[in-house]
C-alpha cells in the first residue's frame, strides 16, 4: 500500500497516460526548463546571500 490508498500500480498508469498524451520529447523540455529554473531559483539565492543589503 502506497501514499493514502494510492497503489504503486495507479502512480504506473499515471505516467503512462501522461506519456501517451504529451509525449516524451514534449516533457523532456517541460523537465529541462523545470531544472534549469530550479537552478537559476538557487542561483539567485546564493548570490542573495553574499551582496550585502
Amino acid at each position: 500500500m502506497g501514499l493514502v490508498g494510492i497503489h504503486i500500480w495507479h502512480l504506473l498508469i499515471l505516467l503512462v497516460v501522461v506519456v501517451v498524451v504529451f509525449g516524451s520529447k514534449r516533457l523532456a523540455g517541460a523537465g529541462e526548463d523545470l531544472g534549469t529554473a530550479i537552478r537559476d531559483f538557487r542561483k539567485a539565492l546564493r548570490d542573495d546571500e553574499v551582496q550585502p543589503k
